[in-house]
């Protein structure tokens, strides 16, 4: 009972560091700051944890691997370039609305981890990129996106516009992920397709 509590007790407290991370940045919320949110002295916090850059490190490392498993088998997938675009889009607005505090400071505050771990999560953003150039790649090789397409260039366009929705999306607001998705990758779509000569006026 009593290890159950404790989980209980770390998950909450990881849950409003990823909060206050959030929303004062990571350099801006002291240990005090968190304690205080979850009601408990400064230096009890440290029974559940060993320093503020680990609990930082524990919300980056999980988002990363959120976003990492979601992608992973869309691009394994045998589906279609354009139906992996659209499931990528959708699996990554999942986890940014899903665990939207963690996005942000996925985001943001992953530079004030250390050397090394900053460099693991590089690894791994730069890992998700390229799975997502991947779609866009095969998209281009199968003639369905455009020819002159720079993927590089827009991949980053994407991946850019898609985190951003962690900034202002509202769980009780007008739009719902799926709507975002649906609304979004249809915008993509119209800006990635080949023009088809049938249609030219």
């Amino acid at each position: 009972m009593a290890r159950r509590s404790h989980g209980d007790r770390r998950k909450t407290i990881l849950r409003v560091a990823g909060r206050l991370f959030s929303q004062q940045g990571y350099y801006g919320t002291s240990i005090r700051d968190i304690a205080a949110a979850i009601r408990l002295h400064g230096g009890s916090l440290y029974a559940h944890i060993t320093s503020k850059e680990e609990l930082l490190w524990e919300i980056v490392d999980e988002a990363a691997q959120a976003f990492l498993s979601s992608l992973e088998p869309i691009v394994r997938s045998e589906r279609s370039p354009l139906e992996k675009l659209r499931l990528a889009v959708a699996a990554h607005l999942q986890v940014v609305t899903e665990r939207q505090d963690a996005a942000v400071v996925f985001n943001h505050e992953w530079k004030a981890l250390s050397p090394r771990r900053r460099a693991d999560i590089l690894a791994r953003r730069d890992a998700y990129e390229a799975l997502f150039r991947q779609i866009l790649q095969e998209g281009v090789e199968a003639g369905i996106f455009r020819a002159d397409l720079n993927v590089p260039l827009i991949t980053r366009f994407i991946l850019t516009a898609l985190n951003s929705v962690a900034v202002w999306y509202r769980p009780k607001g007008p739009l719902s992920p799926e709507q975002i998705a649906e609304a979004f990758t249809d915008w993509a779509v119209r800006g990635l397709r080949r023009c088809d000569p049938s249609e030219a006026p």
